[in-house]
């Protein structure tokens, strides 16, 4: 009995979060009932029984053009203690599939709460997605300092005019080092494992209708190891 109210609680859950795993599931199954016992290893072990254990694919794909001869900024954040919410923002574009091609999805991440603040999904690698994706984000807030890749979308004095109309230091990662923007990197995957974006859409407009709905429950539902099993949005309201 016991199994069967666990299972439909793990269903319940994985409705808004499709791919989450199961120590996270543990932790929110605990939190959704006082009465809750199963211990974690048994969990596992139901999981797997009924094959529902989520199964990790690493991928990397680039994205970026950094062969342009537009100015380029130092990497400002390296080594630096990201101590409150709208601090640094992170940047980056993801590719999604299509049934004629690719969508590419550009995402803002506030670096401490983890919040993402803009997206868009464009047909395209061209500065449009990214300029909307920002252009969202600064109706949340602004940032001390705005975080990216050498991507020439980055670089165009059109997109850096939004940052420096509010007073935003820019840095850059070094060119071909996709490790010193490791946190927009993460969202990008943890979109695709475990918000299905990994699947393939029929045109642009089902792509950012998805987005939208994996950002609401990644927001709002998702909790974080980082962030102390809290959900981002939380965090972000209570630091902003």
């Amino acid at each position: 009995m016991q199994d069967k109210k666990t299972l439909e609680q793990v269903l319940r859950i994985r409705y808004d979060l499709p791919r989450i795993g199961g120590k996270k599931l543990h932790h929110l199954l605990k939190m959704s009932a006082h009465d809750y016992s199963l211990g974690r290893d048994r969990l596992f072990k139901l999981l797997r029984s009924e094959k529902l254990l989520i199964l990790r694919k690493r991928k990397y794909a680039v994205t970026t053009n950094s062969d342009h001869d537009m100015p380029v900024y130092q990497n400002k954040i390296q080594g630096l203690a990201i101590e409150y919410a709208n601090q640094v923002w992170v940047s980056d574009i993801t590719y999604v599939r299509t049934k004629t091609g690719f969508a590419y999805v550009s995402f803002v991440t506030d670096l401490y709460s983890r919040k993402i603040v803009g997206y868009h999904a464009n047909h395209s690698l061209e500065l449009e997605g990214c300029v909307k994706a920002i252009q969202m984000a600064l109706k949340q807030g602004t940032p001390s300092i705005h975080h990216s890749d050498r991507g020439s979308q980055y670089c165009s004095s059109h997109y850096k005019k939004y940052l420096t109309d509010k007073d935003c230091e820019i840095s850059m990662a070094d060119k071909g080092d996709c490790y010193q923007n490791a946190v927009a990197e993460r969202i990008n995957g943890i979109m695709k494992a475990e918000f299905k974006l990994n699947a393939t859409f029929a045109n642009v407009k089902a792509v950012q209708k998805a987005v939208e709905q994996a950002v609401e429950n990644y927001n709002n539902k998702r909790p974080h190891w980082t962030l102390n099993l809290k959900v981002p949005a939380e965090i972000y309201a209570d630091a902003s």
